[in-house]
């Protein structure tokens, strides 16, 4: 009996963004400069494979500084960001710091600040509890900013302070949920202070746009990325907003619809920013072994960025 066929439409650009592939050299480089073992403050990208190998190779995982027992060893700070008081808690024990917070977040710490400093209460759209957010929050004293996450919080949402207000968003979040949240902010604060250059980043923006176009043509659609990965969790909510109720994440712990894929003809596949490619690799692979398969790769748009790491690695 002839596998059945199946159409692939591979989304591009997908995976790794810029900032990940940084973060991830600053461990690589760090090790090499310092030996082992390296800390790092939380998962250094979202995706557990990364993280995995970055272990076979002498890195260490905490989640706070204090469980590090050796604090003459190096300690990075993941992609993410952290809040001033754990770089300030990272110079009081006079440990050898990297910072691997991805440039796009650090453009919103600043912003941020600078907001603060200009004597504007600050909204921060974003999810209570991802470390971006956390980080973002401890950039500035506390009660200067608020959290709104959907769009009833942004509507119930009042200004207590007697302040100006400006918001700043998560780089992470889906454009077209955020787009909702700060329509009504707008209306609510005729003079709300916006950031000049949007927030959401770019790799987030192109990833979604190249889900959105392809999403329709499928009768299901896969995203390769983990489950605490923001922005990949947002491409599964974008490839059902845009026409294909039949999307899921694929994880290290999922098992593979096989029989539904069995009844599907065209298939999409893209992956979150913190996701290698040999993840995707793999997944295809395996529908190899079932499936006659066949590839079509649609690319939106071409990315070329690339962000420095730090000069003390060099």
């Amino acid at each position: 009996m002839k596998n059945k066929e199946v159409k692939i439409l591979l989304s591009a650009p997908r995976g790794f963004c810029a900032g990940v592939e940084r973060a991830i050299e600053i461990v690589e480089k760090s090790i090499q400069k310092y030996g082992k073992p390296v800390y790092v403050r939380h998962e250094i990208v979202h995706n557990k494979f990364v993280v995995d190998d970055l272990k076979k190779k002498g890195a260490v995982f905490v989640e706070e500084l204090e469980e590090i027992k050796d604090k003459s060893r190096p300690v990075i700070f993941s992609a993410h960001g952290v809040p001033k008081k754990i770089t300030e808690d990272a110079k009081n024990y006079n440990m050898v710091y990297v910072d691997a917070t991805c440039p796009l977040v650090s453009k919103v710490h600043r912003e941020a600040e600078n907001l603060n400093k200009a004597g504007y209460h600050i909204i921060l759209i974003g999810h209570e509890n991802h470390p971006e957010v956390i980080g973002t929050m401890g950039q500035l004293p506390a009660g200067s900013i608020d959290l709104i996450q959907n769009e009833k919080e942004a509507k119930n949402y009042n200004n207590k302070s007697n302040k100006k207000i400006a918001f700043v968003t998560q780089t992470t979040l889906s454009i077209d949920d955020t787009k909702d949240i700060i329509q009504i902010l707008k209306n609510k604060f005729k003079d709300i202070s916006e950031p000049q250059k949007e927030d959401i980043c770019y790799a987030t923006t192109n990833r979604q746009m190249a889900v959105k176009n392809i999403a329709k043509s499928c009768d299901m659609f896969f995203i390769i990325g983990s489950r605490n990965s923001s922005n990949s969790v947002r491409l599964v909510e974008v490839a059902k907003k845009s026409g294909c109720e039949n999307s899921r994440l694929i994880h290290s712990k999922s098992e593979i619809p096989y029989d539904e894929i069995q009844n599907s003809n065209i298939i999409g596949i893209s992956s979150g920013a913190s996701a290698p490619e040999i993840l995707v690799d793999n997944f295809i692979n395996n529908l190899r072994n079932r499936f006659t398969i066949k590839i079509d790769e649609v690319e939106m748009i071409k990315e070329n960025i690339v962000f420095k790491i730090p000069k003390k690695l060099n």
